[in-house]
C-alpha cells in the first residue's frame, strides 16, 4: 500500500466523543508511527457559540493548541491542528488532500454526527472524501486491530477494500474474516466466486491470516447479517464500500446499507469510496 504523507486527520468539534475518539487515533497513530492533525471547522454554530460567550475566534486556535499538546504528551504522537471556515462536507475532504492525509478518524454520535450532523448528512462526509474513512463512536473501545470484518459480493468494487484490509492486518497482525453473500443467481455466484479465489490468493501471498463464512441462502438480508457476525466475533473493525456503479447488485454496498452500518454500527467502520478506474487486485503497490 503507498502511503502519502503517514497522516490521520482528525476532525474535532470539542465534545466528549470527539475527546473520547482522539484516544483511538492516538492509538493507531502511535502503532503505525502516523502523525495526528486536529481540524475543526468554524461554522455558523462555531460562531454563535463565541458569540453568546463573547468570545474571539482565537479561542479555537488556544483550545486546539491545548489540546493537541495533551495527545502529545498522554501518547506521545506529534499531533497538529488546522482550522477552516466553511461546511464540513467538503472542507475535510478538501485538507485531507491539502494535508496528504492517509486516513481520517470521523468521530460520530451515532445518528447525530459531528456539529450537530444527522442522519444522511454524516454519510456525505464519508462519501465526499478522498482516502479512507474511519467511523468511530464514542463507546468503540480501543484494543488495536485484531479482527477485521470483510464482507464479500459480486461487484467489482468490493475487492478494491482488500488492499486496505491487508495493509491495516499487516500492521496489526489481525485476522480477516471474510464474510461472503450467498448468491442464488448463478451467474452472480460465478462473479462471487471469482471474487473470493481471489482474494483468497492475495492473501495468502501476503501471509495474511483469514477465515471465510458463507452467509445464510436463506436470510435475504446480507447487511443484517455481517452485522451480526461482527458482534458474534468481535470484530475490532468493518471494511465497507459506500457506494457501487453496478446498479444490478441490490446488496450491501449501496448507498442505503452504507448509511445504516455508518449510524448503527458499534465497531468502528472502514468506509472505502470505490475509484473510478478498476484495478485487479495483486496485493502490492
Amino acid at each position: 500500500m503507498k502511503i502519502k504523507e503517514n497522516i490521520i486527520l482528525l476532525p474535532f468539534d470539542f465534545t466528549d466523543v470527539a475527546t473520547s475518539v482522539a484516544n483511538h487515533a492516538a492509538g493507531i497513530a502511535k502503532l503505525l508511527n502516523y502523525e495526528i492533525c486536529l481540524l475543526h471547522i468554524i461554522n455558523k454554530d462555531t460562531k454563535t457559540e463565541l458569540k453568546k460567550g463573547k468570545l474571539g475566534i482565537e479561542t479555537v486556535f488556544d483550545k486546539l493548541k491545548t489540546i493537541s499538546s495533551d495527545i502529545e504528551a498522554k501518547h506521545n504522537v506529534k499531533t497538529s491542528f488546522i482550522s477552516r471556515q466553511g461546511s464540513i462536507f467538503t472542507a475535510i475532504g478538501d485538507v485531507a488532500k491539502e494535508i496528504g492525509a492517509n486516513i481520517v478518524i470521523l468521530p460520530t454520535h451515532g445518528r447525530k454526527g459531528i456539529q450537530h450532523v444527522v442522519g444522511s448528512y454524516a454519510f456525505k462526509v464519508v462519501t465526499s472524501s478522498p482516502v479512507p474513512v474511519i467511523v468511530v463512536k464514542k463507546d468503540a473501545k480501543w484494543n488495536g486491530y485484531k479482527n477485521i470484518v470483510l464482507p464479500l459480493d459480486a461487484s467489482l468494487e468490493s475487492k478494491q477494500k482488500v488492499k486496505w484490509a491487508i495493509y491495516i492486518a499487516s500492521k496489526f497482525n489481525s485476522t480477516i474474516n471474510i464474510i461472503v453473500i450467498n448468491e442464488p443467481d448463478s451467474i452472480l455466484k460465478t462473479k462471487v466466486d471469482k471474487n473470493t479465489e481471489q482474494i483468497k490468493k492475495v492473501l495468502k501471498e501476503n501471509n495474511i491470516s483469514y477465515t471465510i463464512k458463507l452467509a445464510d441462502k436463506k436470510a435475504t438480508n446480507f447487511s443484517k447479517q455481517v452485522m451480526e457476525y461482527s458482534n458474534k466475533i468481535n470484530a475490532d473493525l468493518v471494511t465497507i464500500m459506500t457506494k457501487t456503479t453496478d446498479k444490478l447488485i441490490p446488496d450491501f454496498i449501496l448507498t442505503t446499507w452504507a448509511e445504516r452500518i455508518i449510524a448503527e454500527s458499534k465497531i468502528p467502520v472502514m468506509c472505502i469510496n470505490p475509484l473510478d478506474v478498476y484495478f485487479i487486485i495483486t496485493g502490492h503497490t
